[in-house]
């Protein structure tokens, strides 16, 4: 059990479990009343939470989901940020960013289910590749505003990210944002499959 007296391992352990808080099924239960694990999409993500509590109050629905899509987004950045300025090397703090995610999509709270990563992912981008993040939003704003369905614009946005950050950090080490995209993806295959048979809901 001496690893656990390891910073750098009690900040994996620490990523790990606080990129699983559900903010969003604890938000939903809490101020609608109602299981978001149970309907919609059975995502704890903001975009279920939204569609879900929409059915019974649309102006909660709208403050929830952004209270969600904010948590998720900060819940990573919170242990990286604190990892930073303790002084943890690079490799370490990408570490961190992964198992943020990783926590969120299968989280230990809810026995390995989760959501599907957009937010925390992009929160943890965003400390990590600011600049390629911000071109991910602008990519997600104009596919969100455009075509109204939240995986493409969701998934398109992470994939050029992706290519943004093989073109501005050439040099840099890109498996973990690889690996970060490829849990994205493979979080969002039901989504993919259902924009393949015309079923994805539009997001209204």
């Amino acid at each position: 059990m001496e690893f656990l007296l390891n910073t750098n391992v009690q900040f994996f352990i620490a990523a790990y479990l606080v990129g699983g808080i559900p903010f969003g099924l604890l938000l939903a239960k809490q101020f609608a009343g109602v299981d978001i694990k149970s309907s919609g999409s059975k995502s704890i993500g903001a975009t279920n939470v939204l569609r879900v509590v929409k059915e019974k109050d649309p102006v909660l629905a709208k403050k929830l989901g952004i209270a969600t899509l904010a948590l998720d987004a900060i819940k990573g950045v919170v242990v990286l940020v604190t990892a930073y300025f303790v002084g943890l090397s690079e490799a370490t703090l990408w570490a961190i960013a992964v198992l943020a995610v990783i926590g969120h999509c299968f989280s230990p709270y809810l026995g390995l289910e989760g959501g599907k990563g957009i937010a925390t992912g992009f929160g943890v981008m965003m400390f990590m590749l600011p600049l390629e993040t911000i071109i991910a939003l602008i990519v997600w704003a104009i596919g969100a505003k455009t075509i109204r369905i939240s995986s493409i614009s969701s998934l398109t946005a992470v994939a050029s990210l992706l290519v943004a950050s093989f073109i501005l950090h050439p040099e840099m080490a890109h498996a973990p944002v690889v690996f970060i995209v490829f849990i994205l993806f493979y979080k969002h295959i039901p989504n993919i499959i259902r924009l393949i048979q015309g079923q994805e809901v539009r997001v209204v």
